[in-house]
């Protein structure tokens, strides 16, 4: 049957990223030698002159040592709180679609807490299930080559789909699409529902937490991500039956914490409380409602923003916009939120100005310079 679906076989890929195959494997065309980084200027007057984000890398950014340490402490101060919304979201994915799963993390902020739920199940419940990491592209949708393998290779596994965080929910619609069109190609439903560890715009129902809190993953870039760059596609240089691109950073190797970051928050399992009652909560309750996104329309309207992908909304988003964009500035709900210390470091590393907007669904929203 599935030969019929899909009459070409996708060839399985090569290693990718520093991680352990046991933990992921990256379903990801390594494009090193063939791309170089453009850098934030440039890039920017690109993007917003029509190019697009995954036709070009930004220049990764160098982490002060003041940074570094940052992270090293909030990894420590976080572990536990983290480790149990990893708890919440794997028990969750279990209790709704039963063990027959295949774990398919979106890369590439999706793969330290996709690896997290893989090490929580076989650990808590002796389920050793596949995990994989693929790209998904706002504008350009999911890399259908590797859904291909993914169903080629596990044909009676439905797959359950990972990220980090919500912003906007964009990537959430980009899935939910991406599914439909899967669909209408290939006669092959997909379960466009995405799971993620900390859902602030309330754009999801299977989460681990709502709290707008710093999960360290989102304090750097390739470092604490196993290497691996953002995703591109360009048609010159992805071919009709490989895997959307990335650079693997092998350079960087003396400088990654990705698998430090897994080891630390995986040693906190056995320490956590049990959560029967709030995933059965959560399973009749949870409802996307979206209110981060309305929110953001009134930020649009009071600042003047011509498009609402100028906003960043939440800890990760803003912090991948001081790391690889130009903000213009940074809403933060109150200075004297712990949870923005590294944000706050980012804004003075760069000279952001940093504005307190008390009325915020999120901890803070990056807004990016319109040139």
């Amino acid at each position: 049957m599935f030969n019929k679906i899909f009459p070409d076989p996708i060839p399985g890929p090569l290693p990718m990223g520093c991680y352990n195959s046991q933990d992921v494997i990256f379903l990801l065309k390594n494009l090193n030698g063939l791309l170089t980084e453009t850098n934030l200027e440039t890039r920017e007057r690109i993007i917003q002159s029509g190019g697009h984000y995954s036709e070009m890398l930004p220049i990764e950014y160098e982490p002060t040592q003041e940074y570094l340490a940052l992270f090293h402490h909030t990894l420590r101060e976080s572990a536990n709180k983290v480790a149990m919304a990893v708890k919440l979201v794997a028990e969750l994915i279990l209790k709704k679609n039963g063990p027959k799963l295949v774990l398919v993390s979106l890369a590439r902020a999706g793969t330290p807490i996709g690896i997290l739920i893989k090490r929580y199940l076989l650990e808590m419940h002796h389920l050793n299930l596949p995990h994989y990491s693929i790209s998904i592209i706002r504008g350009k949708g999911i890399d259908e080559n590797a859904i291909r393998y993914i169903v080629q290779n596990h044909p009676d596994l439905m797959i359950q789909f990972i990220d980090g965080w919500t912003g906007k929910g964009a990537i959430t619609g980009v899935l939910s699409q991406a599914c439909a069109e899967f669909k209408a190609k290939y006669s092959y439903e997909l379960d466009d529902d995405l799971a993620v560890l900390a859902d602030p715009g309330y754009c999801v129902k299977t989460f681990g937490t709502r709290e707008d809190f710093l999960i360290p993953s989102a304090c750097l870039n390739s470092a604490v991500s196993g290497l691996v760059s953002r995703t591109v596609f360009r048609t010159d240089l992805i071919g009709k039956f490989d895997f959307h691109g990335a650079r693997y950073y092998e350079e960087l190797r003396k400088e990654e914490v990705s698998n430090l970051f897994i080891d630390t928050i995986s040693a906190e399992f056995k320490n956590l409380k049990p959560c029967h009652r709030e995933v059965e909560d959560r399973l009749e309750k949870a409802v996307a409602t979206w209110q981060g996104l309305n929110k953001l329309r009134l930020i649009k309207d009071q600042f003047g923003i011509s498009d609402i992908n100028f906003i960043k909304p939440g800890i990760g988003e803003t912090t991948r916009v001081l790391l690889r964009r130009l903000p213009e500035r940074v809403l933060v709900d109150n200075l004297n939120n712990p949870n923005l210390k590294h944000i706050l470091l980012l804004c003075e590393d760069k000279g952001v100005p940093i504005e307190e907007y008390p009325d915020l669904t999120y901890s803070c929203c990056g807004i990016v310079r319109q040139l």
